[in-house]
């Protein structure tokens, strides 16, 4: 039996760069030979014990590469052709599928989630899932199109208002890309907070308006002359301390978007009379929800740059190390090269 290299969580905290079987594309599947693959937060959080995937699991669910296998029944594919996937797989059929909600549909499962995924040399997805990069997108802009995807469903979800009056808390890669779909979307005043003042001087470059140190300014400051509070507050970072002072500058009739990944088991402390008193909206966003088209678009189009957020690149073998150790405070985008 064939094998490839892959990186196995093998537990809470225990990763490991294994020879395993390479996967046998099933019917309606393809087998793709993965280029490039992005580390997410949920990948963090995967490694630490701290959300749904079972062990032992192959991670990696934003990547890209070149068809290698087609399962029986699988047309309008080639063997090497350039391609990018969607990591949800829905069955289509429940009541969520059937009402544009496909991201809660009661069968999910997802590459790299809950099935073995990217952060190997090959994986195996549902052909439905998979898109052809267009020409003249890199392969690391491929591994991009998930992300990107994860932010067209948040602003489908959120709706700025033009000249909405936006916060947000968080300026690394998935903020950036935020951060430009908020500017396109005609938000005026745009507030980023961060820890990293390289990444709130390229904040300011994508269109953010006002850019502060985490920890380095008072609240007169950040409001302002919005003293009841903005428009729109963002929250990219999963840190539930940020979370709850981003919703203290919630003002009246505000929309919180709660962007960032959490621990399964965070907490934190909300007033219901402020959600009441205050006539706030509070939005979850999760995943993607048959937005890879569009992310695909806006990437083709350039609307969105995605390369620049590209930080690092390591292989395989450079993976256990990052998920013990955590990558630089200066990282935005950390990929893998595999191919």
């Amino acid at each position: 039996m064939s094998t490839m290299k892959a990186c196995v969580i093998e537990g809470p905290r225990s990763a490991a760069v294994r020879e395993v079987p390479i996967p046998e594309p099933g019917p309606g599947e393809v087998l793709i030979r993965v280029e490039r693959a992005g580390i997410c937060g949920t990948d963090v959080h995967i490694y630490k014990g701290e959300y749904v995937s079972p062990y032992p699991i192959i991670p990696g669910h934003e990547f890209s590469g070149t068809i290698a296998g087609l399962g029986g029944g699988v047309d309008g594919f080639a063997i090497g052709d350039r391609v990018t996937a969607e990591p949800n797989i829905h069955c289509g059929r429940c009541a969520y599928c059937l009402s544009q909600r496909g991201n809660h549909c009661v069968s999910w499962q997802a590459v790299g989630v809950t099935r073995d995924g990217a952060m190997a040399e090959y994986v195996t997805v549902p052909a439905r899932n998979v898109f052809r990069l267009p020409d003249g997108m890199s392969f690391a802009e491929g591994a991009f199109i998930e992300p990107l995807a994860c932010v067209v469903h948040a602003m489908n979800r959120l709706q700025p208002a033009p000249g909405a009056r936006t916060l947000l808390f968080g300026a690394g890669a998935m903020g950036q890309q935020l951060i430009q779909a908020l500017v396109h979307a005609g938000v005026s005043d745009l507030a980023v907070v961060d820890i990293a003042e390289d990444k709130l001087a390229m904040a300011a470059e994508w269109g953010a308006t006002r850019t502060f140190l985490s920890g380095q300014y008072d609240e007169a400051e950040l409001l302002e002359d919005l003293p009841r509070g903005f428009d729109i507050v963002v929250d990219a970072t999963g840190i539930p301390q940020v979370i709850e002072q981003a919703l203290k500058y919630l003002g009246p009739a505000g929309k919180y978007l709660q962007f960032g990944v959490t621990a399964r088991t965070a907490t934190i402390q909300l007033s219901p009379f402020d959600l009441f008193q205050r006539d706030w909206t509070l939005i979850g966003s999760m995943a993607t929800n048959n937005t890879f088209q569009q992310a695909l678009q806006w990437a083709k189009a350039k609307r969105i740059r995605l390369e620049p957020l590209v930080t690092s690149v390591i292989g395989l073998d450079d993976l256990p190390h990052l998920f013990e150790h955590g990558a630089r405070p200066d990282d935005l985008k950390v990929q893998i090269q595999i191919g």
